[in-house]
């Protein structure tokens, strides 16, 4: 499988965007909808990875390097979108000139962003009835 990827924004991905995000944290992790939409989605980049044409994952970041609402459909989960996601977040947000990036990882996913080379700091923190952690990444 050939995974490729596209950085867009809102207006012109939202219907793609909102599936997976709805899918993943809504009906997946019970994220009420009131807390996934958030009303920033407009002004920030978002990502969206495909497999042959189907769009599995999106990703976003805001102008201050704050990098959300990652995620993948549960069936295409460990095979590289992720990642691909990521890295193309990390290099809009350095070919942005910003010098870090940061997220609030859910506690069971903080390791896939240790390996992306991110950082924890400070406590553990409930969020939607969901354990994070804030991380960082220098660029």
């Amino acid at each position: 499988m050939n995974i490729t990827s596209i950085i867009c924004d809102y207006e012109s991905h939202t219907e793609d965007i909102c599936a997976i995000r709805h899918e993943v944290f809504i009906g997946e992790q019970n994220v009420p909808e009131e807390l996934e939409i958030d009303g920033l989605d407009g002004e920030a980049k978002h990502v969206l990875a495909f497999i042959d044409g189907l769009t599995i994952g999106t990703g976003r970041i805001l102008s201050d390097g704050h990098i959300g609402r990652l995620a993948v459909l549960k069936k295409y989960r460990g095979q590289g979108a992720g990642k691909l996601i990521m890295k193309e977040l990390m290099k809009w947000a350095k070919d942005m000139n910003l010098e870090k990036v940061w997220l609030s990882s859910q506690w069971h996913a903080h390791s896939f962003y240790l390996d992306l080379g991110f950082v924890c700091v400070g406590e553990i923190y409930e969020e939607a009835g969901i354990d994070h952690i804030k991380m960082f990444r220098s660029l």
